[in-house]
C-alpha cells in the first residue's frame, strides 16, 4: 500500500504526539485532540478570567494557585508494551531492559506563551442540582490562546479541574502545555458519587472537606451522606436536641452551622451534598432520645442465635415501629428540619434491612397485626409508605432515594411504590438492577460485589468464634493434586482458613474490578435509560476519618472515569491497559495534593509501564 507524502506526514504527526504527550487527564475526556506544533508556555503569573460569579471567582483563583503550587511532572504515562524475548529464549535481564521513563523538559520558541485562560458561561442561574448541564469545551491554540466554553457554572467547575491536569511543569522553573488541545467533555451519567457513612464511625468535618476535593478533582459530583445509624445519632435537631445525647461524644455530632458549611463547600466545587436518614430500618439511637415507644426492639439480643430468629443484621438493633402513630409525628419533625437544612433536591430515607422478627418486641405490631388477620409484612411497609410519603412529598422538586429492599425485599417488599424514587440497587449485580430498571424505575448503582468499598477487610464482630479455624480443611486427594496444580486457582476453606475471613461482601474491590464493571449489561436500551448514575459506598464499621482517604482513593476515581467517559476504547475493547497509567499517575498526583491515596502498585512499575502485566495481551479483558 502506498501513501501520499500528506497521509505520510499525518501519521508521523500522530506518531510524534503520542510519544510526546505524557499529559493524561483522569477521567479521560470524551473527546480530546492533541496538536503537533509543539508546547505552549505558560506565563508564571497567568490568570483565569471570566463571569464573575461568587462560585467561579473562588474557582478561578483555588485552579490558578493549585497549579503554580503543584508545578506537576507526569509521573508514568501510557507507552507500547516493551518487546520482550520470544519463549523459551533465556535471555540475562537488565542488560537489553528499557531505562524507567524519564521526563523530559520541551523547548518552547519563547513565540507562544499564555498569560490569561478565559471561561464563557451561558448560564449562571442553573442551579446544582441531578440532571444539570455538565458539558464543557477546553481550546489551548499553537497562537497561545486558552479558553473555556460551559453552558452552566458546573461544567465551567469540571473544566478547571482538567486544566489543572494539563499544565506541567516545563523543567525549567516555568510552565507548558505539550501540545495545542481541542477538548469536548460531558458526563455519561448525571449522577456520581460517594455514600459516606459517618453514623458507625465518626468523621471529622475537615476530613468530610478533603473529601469533597477529592470528588470534585475527578469530577464525582455526589457525596452521599449517611449520617444516622441504630449506633449513633451525630445530627443536631433544633426541635428535639436531646437527640445528640446519642452522638458518641459532645464533640462527635455535626452541628447545623457543620452542615451548612459541608453543603457550600460542595456547592462552590460542583458536587452535591445530599443527606441520609435512615428509617424505618437501621434506626435506634436519637429516636429513643424522644419517644422510646417509636422504637422497636431495640433492646433485644441482635442474633438469638439463630437467623430465622435475627432481630437486627447487625449490632445494635432498632427500627422505626411504624404501627404507632407518634412515630409518624416524629418522622416529621426530624425530616422538616433536614429537609430545610439539605439545599439538594434529593434525600435519601433508606428503607433497607428490615428484619420482620423485631416487630415481635413491639405489643402495637402484634395489635396492628391483630386487627388485621389477613394482612403481611408487605401490608406493613406499605402501610408506612402510605403515612410517611406525605410527609417526604414536602415539595413539587423533590426526588426521594430509597435502597433496593424497599421493592426486592424477600421479605417486607411493599405493594406499590411510586415509580419517581430513585431506587439504590446493592445486592446480585446486574440481576438487580434489571428487576428495578424493567419495573420503570430509576437506579443509582452501588451493587456490593463491586462498589462497597468497605469489604475484604475480615469480620467486626466481637467474640467471633468463627475464627478458632487454624488448618484447612480435609479434601479428597485428587481435589488437593488439583489445587495443587493451579495454586492460583479456588481455594476450598473455611471461613478464617481460605476463606472470606467473615466479610459477607469480600473480597476487597480493586480499581479493575471497579473500572471493568459492566452495569448495563443484559438491559435493554429503555432499561438502560433508567440507570442515572452508580456511588462507591464506604461502610464504617472499620472506618473513620483515620483512614477515609486511603479507603476511597485512588479507586473512587476508576469508577469516576467509568461514570464520565465509559471504559472502553474507539474499538469497543475496555481500555484496562490504557487506565493503568493515567490512574497511577493520578494516584501520585493526590498524594503530592496532601491525601493519603492508597498504593496501586511498586513504584518500579510505575517508573516501567506495562512490566507488571499480568496479561501481555493488551486486549485480554475484550469488548
Amino acid at each position: 500500500m502506498k501513501l501520499s507524502i500528506a497521509a505520510a506526514i499525518g501519521l508521523l504527526a500522530v506518531t510524534l504526539t503520542t510519544e510526546a504527550v505524557k499529559v493524561n487527564p483522569l477521567p479521560k475526556p470524551v473527546t480530546i485532540n492533541w496538536g503537533t506544533s509543539g508546547p505552549i508556555k505558560i506565563d508564571n503569573n497567568f490568570r483565569i478570567v471570566g463571569p464573575n460569579s461568587d462560585i467561579l471567582s473562588k474557582a478561578y483563583a483555588r485552579t490558578a494557585a493549585l497549579i503554580k503550587e503543584e508545578r506537576w511532572i507526569p509521573q508514568t504515562w501510557e507507552q507500547p508494551m516493551p518487546q520482550w524475548p520470544e519463549y523459551p529464549q533465556l535471555a540475562k535481564r537488565g542488560e537489553d531492559d528499557e531505562e524507567a521513563p524519564e521526563f523530559e523538559a520541551y523547548k518552547n520558541n519563547g513565540k507562544k506563551t499564555i498569560k490569561t485562560f478565559t471561561v464563557q458561561v451561558a448560564d449562571l442561574k442553573a442551579d446544582l442540582q441531578q440532571g444539570v448541564d455538565e458539558s464543557y469545551t477546553l481550546d489551548i491554540t499553537a497562537a497561545g490562546q486558552g479558553t473555556i466554553k460551559a453552558k452552566t457554572t458546573w461544567g465551567a467547575l469540571h473544566a478547571l479541574n482538567t486544566l489543572t491536569q494539563l499544565i506541567i511543569d516545563d523543567g525549567r522553573k516555568g510552565l507548558q502545555i505539550e501540545e495545542p488541545v481541542h477538548i469536548e467533555d460531558a458526563p455519561k451519567y448525571t449522577h456520581r458519587g460517594v455514600m459516606y457513612d459517618t453514623a458507625r464511625n465518626f468523621y471529622t468535618v475537615k476530613s468530610l472537606l478533603k473529601q469533597i476535593d477529592a470528588l470534585a478533582w475527578s469530577k464525582l459530583n455526589v457525596f452521599h451522606w449517611h449520617i444516622t445509624d441504630t449506633q449513633s445519632w451525630p445530627l443536631e435537631i433544633k426541635k428535639h436536641p436531646q437527640m445528640i445525647k446519642d452522638a458518641y461524644s459532645p464533640r462527635e455530632y455535626y452541628s447545623q452551622k457543620d452542615i451548612a458549611a459541608v453543603i457550600k463547600y460542595g456547592r462552590e466545587r460542583g458536587v452535591r451534598v445530599f443527606p441520609e436518614v435512615d428509617m424505618p430500618g437501621h434506626s435506634a439511637s436519637g429516636w429513643l432520645q424522644v419517644d422510646k415507644k417509636a422504637v422497636a426492639c431495640a433492646d433485644s439480643w441482635w442474633d438469638n442465635d439463630g437467623w430465622t430468629h435475627h432481630s437486627s443484621v447487625q449490632p445494635n438493633p432498632g427500627q422505626l415501629d411504624i404501627s404507632y402513630d407518634g412515630t409518624y409525628k416524629l418522622i416529621k419533625d426530624v425530616y422538616t428540619e433536614v429537609a430545610k437544612l439539605f439545599t439538594d433536591n434529593v434525600i435519601h430515607v433508606g428503607a433497607d434491612e428490615l428484619t420482620p422478627y423485631c416487630f415481635n418486641y413491639s405489643s402495637s405490631a402484634m395489635d396492628w397485626f391483630k386487627k388485621r388477620p389477613s394482612a403481611t409484612y408487605s401490608d406493613f411497609i406499605q402501610y408506612y409508605l402510605d403515612k410517611a410519603l406525605p410527609i417526604f412529598n414536602d415539595k413539587p422538586s423533590r426526588r426521594l432515594m430509597m435502597w433496593e429492599d424497599i421493592v426486592l425485599s424477600h421479605t417486607m417488599p411493599a405493594k406499590n411504590l411510586p415509580k419517581n424514587i430513585i431506587l439504590q440497587a446493592w445486592n446480585n449485580g446486574t440481576d438487580h438492577i434489571k428487576k428495578l430498571t424493567s419495573q420503570g424505575y430509576d437506579v443509582v448503582v452501588s451493587s456490593a460485589d463491586f462498589l462497597y468499598f468497605d469489604c475484604g477487610n475480615g469480620g467486626w464482630v466481637t467474640n467471633d468464634a468463627r475464627y478458632n479455624v487454624q488448618e484447612p480443611i480435609a479434601v479428597p486427594k485428587a481435589v488437593q493434586d488439583a489445587l495443587d496444580a493451579n495454586p492460583s486457582g479456588n481455594v476450598i476453606g473455611s471461613l478464617n482458613y481460605g476463606g472470606t475471613g467473615a466479610s459477607w461482601c469480600g473480597p476487597y474491590k480493586s480499581w479493575q474490578r471497579v473500572y471493568g464493571f459492566d452495569f448495563t449489561k443484559g438491559l435493554t436500551d429503555e432499561e438502560a435509560k433508567h440507570v442515572i448514575g452508580a456511588e462507591a459506598a464506604l461502610w464504617s464499621e472499620q472506618s473513620d476519618h483515620t483512614v477515609v482517604e486511603n479507603k476511597i482513593w485512588p479507586r473512587a476515581a476508576a469508577l469516576a472515569e467509568l461514570l464520565w467517559s465509559g471504559n472502553r476504547d474507539a474499538e469497543g475493547f475496555k481500555r484496562i491497559s490504557e487506565m493503568g497509567a493515567r490512574i497511577q499517575d493520578y494516584r501520585e498526583r493526590l498524594v503530592a495534593r496532601g491525601h493519603a491515596a492508597h498504593p496501586l502498585v511498586p513504584k518500579y512499575c510505575i517508573q516501567h509501564p506495562h512490566h507488571c502485566d499480568f496479561n501481555r495481551d493488551q486486549k485480554a479483558w475484550g469488548k
